[in-house]
């Protein structure tokens, strides 16, 4: 337990008293939300992030002990364990030095430096390394024998082995690596034969391309490495290969004779067949999982902030999915998602039954009492919506175009199909964008997050890390929101602080079976929901119009006393001090002070208090596209235009300005100063105003600059 809290601290910077609370907290299983919301006085104040890098460093550790038990075990087996290699081993927090340490003992496949010492060319081996000899070739004629039938191969054997031990050697390969994180290049070539292709065009910019390997921008590194993996270019790692075989040299030769001649050789040897080519590997390996974490960075980024995208609430929908020649589906959602009627309609070519549908449409929203309408902003989603904006409803209704991004993933999964199993998947996915207005988060759940398409290159990252990242991030976002435990679906409970695929199962049916929960307590009586669960997940899930009012609340049920006791010594009810920032703001809280419960909490009671349930999301805006732009011709250079943030990388953003195309605001036209973080300058879904600077109609590319 010392090594493992030694080895977060330095890798967190954060208080050994933090980082020991908050470990034995991770141990009793409890959740990153509860922990950073509900533990304050024993973290130290930590947040999300900040409990969060503890566990990713927890778990860091415990597979360097685990590999470390694995190797100590197999050089026992080996016999070849000895107190200095074992202590060397025990203190290493490195992996690759653990490998290091390692690889002279690894069982290896046939090398050429096996094949000689079974050749009996070891002691030679040996001979030429003390570099003592001068009569090398004379002594290199007693190992003639067997399958060494000349002193060249006996001398060239040796070398196979004195090249292996400079492989193995630590020193060495820590050199390299320095050598490699400093100073490598990558350069790439294109592939003669697929220079024309039409598919390879994306990557021309890396037909001839040479840059700094550790300089090298995430995106553009992922970008080459998509194009080497499709078969359009070759990529190549290099160094200055003098001054690396210079450095070896230096630290094995000490003399200037005919020992030193077959060490050099022996060192050009493992440096071009052995080193060069395995440390380089990891060099480009070791980039490409920065990249990884830096796109997997943007991809958090990006999904946190379309998860806690702009709600409607509970109004009345009409959903539109658009589409021309098989018709727009359309669909009536109650304020609670619920569908109440579905039909399409046909007001594009080839029917252009414009008048018909715009009669339906309008009887629709009076009969359903429609409060809100829906766009999907997919195809003939502009069409659609001038469509809609003709119409003269009698209620004052407003039209939203929604993100339509992996709504076919969700109509066509096992989710859609449980929810709507009379339903075919065109219905499905006009729910899911009613759905997406009224609540984003409650919806955006149900679908894989790498379906959503907010991000770069997120096939080509580490695909577990991605996910782990992901999942992190949607469950900090439904905890931070909390969850109407009565009107949530299976897919949203999942994701509450201690709930869980299981137990969401178990209380969407006991409220299925026995009606809606009426107070947390209740929530005890969900079989298998154990007092562990309830303390992790409790706050998080909120119930409507409750008899207490802190269950509507973020207030924990373990503080209701505290609570209680606050209004019982101002004289009031916890109803009358609900929302009474005056007397809630003259308690002193110091004297509500305990063992285990101090100010950093009874402040968050406190300002709960003020604003209970108070989601933390802001409320959903309309939005106009400029209506004459219908596609990248109708664009030239210095229009201002109206446009939605639609995804954001390391690069700079993308936005949709009202056509298929979406336009680059590169990083370096955010702002007129650098540009450390896109994020500080723009978030998802965000309506801004941009200039465009460049149109490539053949390319289909418009850069774009962000007016401020």
């Amino acid at each position: 337990m010392t090594q493992l809290i030694a080895f977060v601290t330095s890798k967190t910077q954060l208080s050994e008293t933090s980082v020991k609370n908050t470990i034995a907290l991770l141990n009793e299983d409890c959740t990153i939300p509860f922990i950073s919301r509900y533990r304050k006085e024993r973290t130290g104040n930590l947040d999300e992030v900040e409990v969060g890098a503890i566990v990713k460093y927890k778990e860091e550790f415990e597979a360097l002990e685990k590999r470390k038990t694995a190797i100590l075990k197999a050089l026992e087996e080996q016999g070849v364990l000895s107190d200095e290699l074992q202590q060397k081993i025990n203190a290493t927090t490195n992996l690759v030095a653990l490998e290091d340490l390692y690889l002279p003992y690894k069982k290896k496949r046939k090398t050429k430096a096996e094949t000689a010492r079974k050749n009996g060319l070891e002691p030679l081996a040996k001979i030429i390394m003390s570099q003592n000899a001068n009569a090398i070739e004379s002594i290199a004629f007693k190992y003639v024998k067997g399958e060494v039938t000349t002193v060249d191969d006996a001398l060239e054997g040796a070398r196979h082995i004195i090249a292996e031990w400079i492989n193995e050697r630590t020193d060495i390969r820590t050199n390299l690596r320095n050598q490699l994180e400093r100073y490598a290049m990558i350069a790439t070539k294109v592939v003669k034969a697929k220079v024309d292709d039409e598919k390879a065009q994306k990557f021309r910019d890396y037909f001839d391309w040479e840059e700094s390997l550790n300089r090298i921008p995430s995106h553009r590194l992922l970008a080459i490495l998509r194009a080497e993996n499709e078969g359009f270019i070759r990529v190549k790692i290099t160094v200055d290969d003098v001054r690396a075989l210079e450095r070896i040299d230096n630290k094995i030769i000490r003399s200037n004779n005919v020992c030193a001649d077959q060490i050099e050789l022996a060192i050009s040897d493992a440096y071009k067949r052995l080193l060069f080519p395995s440390l380089s590997n990891e060099a480009l390996q070791n980039a490409k999982n920065k990249a990884d974490e830096s796109a997997i960075n943007v991809f958090a980024k990006n999904l946190k902030q379309l998860l806690l995208g702009s709600p409607i609430g509970e109004k009345r929908v009409l959903a539109i999915d658009p589409g021309f020649r098989t018709g727009c589906k359309v669909v009536c959602l109650d304020a609670q998602g619920n569908l109440k009627y579905n039909e399409t309609i046909y007001p594009h070519p080839p029917k252009n039954d414009s008048i018909g549908a715009m009669k339906k449409i309008s009887s629709l929203a009076e009969a359903h009492n429609i409060e809100a309408i829906a766009i999907g902003n997919g195809t003939a989603s502009r069409e659609t919506e001038a469509l809609i904006r003709k119409i003269r409803f009698k209620n004052d209704i407003q039209v939203f175009v929604v993100s339509e991004a992996g709504a076919s993933i969700y109509s066509a999964s096992k989710i859609a199909r449980e929810e709507f199993p009379n339903y075919d998947v065109t219905v499905r996915g006009s729910v899911s964008i009613g759905r997406r207005l009224q609540d984003p988060l409650a919806e955006l759940v149900k679908i894989d997050a790498k379906s959503i398409g907010v991000g770069q290159y997120q096939h080509d990252v580490d695909q577990s890390k991605l996910q782990k990242s992901l999942d992190l991030v949607v469950e900090n976002c439904v905890n931070a929101v909390g969850v109407n435990v009565n009107t949530a679906s299976k897919s949203l409970l999942s994701y509450v602080s201690g709930i869980g695929p299981k137990l969401a199962e178990n209380i969407f049916n006991y409220r299925t079976e026995h009606g809606a929960f009426n107070s947390r307590t209740d929530i005890k009586k969900v079989p298998r929901l154990g007092n562990k669960a309830y303390e992790q997940g409790a706050a998080f899930l909120r119930i409507k119009a409750p008899k207490n009012p802190l269950d509507d609340s973020a207030v924990h049920p373990e503080s209701y006393k505290i609570v209680e006791k606050m209004a019982k010594d101002v004289n009031l009810s916890v109803s009358q001090l609900i929302g009474n920032k005056t007397t809630l703001n003259s308690i002193n809280l110091k004297q509500y002070c305990t063992n285990t419960i101090g100010l950093p909490t009874l402040e968050d009671i406190v300002k709960e208090l003020e604003k209970p349930g108070l989601d933390i999301r802001e409320q959903a805006k309309v939005f106009t596209f400029n209506q004459n732009i219908k596609t990248i011709t109708d664009l030239h250079a210095g229009q201002l235009l109206p446009g939605i943030v639609n995804n954001i990388t390391n690069f700079g953003c993308f936005v949709d300005i009202g056509i298929k195309e979406s336009g680059l605001i590169h990083v370096s036209n955010l702002s007129d100063s650098f540009v450390k973080d896109v994020n500080e300058h723009v978030h998802l879904h965000q309506q801004i105003i941009v200039k465009v600077l460049e149109v490539d109609v053949a390319r289909k590319r418009i850069q774009l600059k962000l007016n401020k």
